[in-house]
């Protein structure tokens, strides 16, 4: 027998399995020029950035902030960002490792560009940002 699909969301078997999964984002974070960006930013899962024609430096939140917000989160708890650069021309962003924080890959995200990154806390008040695509 077939799961009902009131409520939306995925079910295993024979129940809904060409329907939409459905998250939630939440409000869209916004930075233009060179900042230090907060964790709400951060943890927003969206970032639309644009630094215009300026390039911009966005530096990371410490890692003793994010423990200080996500207060349940573990060794390998992860969380990801998608950062999306409406900046033109020579308006790329280079992302700065906050104190507690290393990056692992690429730190720019170029003019016309996104980038997803994922956050892997690896003990208290540190976290990787790896950049994943």
């Amino acid at each position: 027998m077939a799961l009902p699909s009131v409520g939306g969301g995925y079910q295993i078997n024979d129940g809904n399995l060409n329907e939409v999964t459905l998250g939630d984002v939440g409000t869209v974070a916004t930075a233009t020029a060179t900042a230090t960006l907060t964790v709400a930013q951060i943890t927003a899962g969206i970032l639309s950035a644009n630094p215009s024609t300026t390039a911009a430096s966005y530096t990371l939140p410490t890692g003793t902030l994010i423990d200080a917000t996500l207060t349940n989160a573990k060794v390998g708890s992860t969380f990801d960002l998608v950062i999306v650069n409406l900046g033109t021309s020579t308006g790329d962003i280079t992302i700065v490792a906050g104190t507690g924080i290393t990056l692992a890959g690429s730190a720019t995200v170029t003019d016309g560009t996104s980038a997803q990154v994922r956050f892997v806390r690896t003990g208290e008040a540190t976290y990787t940002m790896y950049r994943i695509a």
